[in-house]
């Protein structure tokens, strides 16, 4: 049994063999899936995959590039949402400064607004952090964000900086990436991190692995990711499968 805890199956790269998608990712082995909401259009089309396949889960929050025109409407929006039974998370939210827009404050009042929010309802969060290690750790320290714990998704740190995050009780979420020939500092940051806190993801649409980088990527894909974490920790691809698997179901209950 595989865990996908990170994928976005209500993309548009979808629209036109969804349901063959999502059939081949669990012929695959994949039998638990949480689509990730980015917008708060796509929160609520994750909460209809959930109710449409009784293997999706939902989170339902908003990325930072699509924070700039939020509003508190907007939050009790999303707070409406986690009375479903079938949302398990607040994200993806956090922090992204590869681009200059959203302004860096305009993320970070949101962010700090959805850990709020994670709080509120007590789930957990899925955390989108690239190139803002620092102000991301910060806002999740200040904001007490180690009361519902989550994942850092996509990790793209080091591995001093997965220490931070996992003292904080964070797990690490790892893709298509620590496949790639130039993935170096995500393998050592697996070989670093405990299995009991390692969770297995895509991403998908985006980040496909080796030997499908460059095309669209899908869940079925996650075996590969899982053979290298199992290369890397230098034990069997079923072990992997199991760990993970009990982690995911250890952080969002089901």
């Amino acid at each position: 049994m595989i865990y996908e805890t990170h994928t976005h199956f209500d993309d548009k790269a979808f629209d036109a063999d969804r349901e063959d998608a999502i059939r081949s990712a669990m012929e695959a082995g994949v039998t638990r899936f949480v689509n990730v909401g980015a917008s708060m259009e796509s929160s609520r089309t994750s909460v209809e995959l959930a109710h449409k396949y009784p293997e999706f889960l939902a989170a339902v929050g908003v990325h930072p590039e699509d924070c700039r025109d939020l509003t508190e409407e907007d939050m009790d929006c999303l707070k409406e949402y986690t009375k479903d039974k079938d949302v398990v998370a607040i994200g993806e939210i956090g922090l992204d400064y590869y681009w200059n827009e959203p302004e860096r404050d305009i993320q970070k009042k949101w962010f700090a607004r959805q850990i709020e929010l994670a709080l509120d309802v007590s789930l957990p969060v899925i955390i989108h952090s690239r190139e803002a290690a620092k102000d991301t750790y910060d806002i999740a320290k200040a904001e007490c964000a180690d009361r519902v714990g989550g994942i850092i998704h996509c990790f793209s740190y080091s591995t001093e900086t997965a220490r931070l995050f996992l003292d904080m009780g964070f797990y690490i979420g790892v893709g298509g990436v620590v496949t790639f020939k130039n993935g170096r500092r995500l393998k050592e940051v697996v070989e670093y991190t405990p299995l009991d806190r390692i969770m297995t993801e895509t991403d998908s649409p985006y980040m496909a692995p080796v030997p499908n980088r460059g095309k669209r990527n899908s869940s079925e894909y996650l075996p590969y990711i899982i053979r290298q974490i199992a290369d890397i920790k230098g034990i069997s691809a079923e072990e992997v499968e199991e760990a993970t698997y009990n982690n995911a179901v250890r952080l969002f209950g089901k």
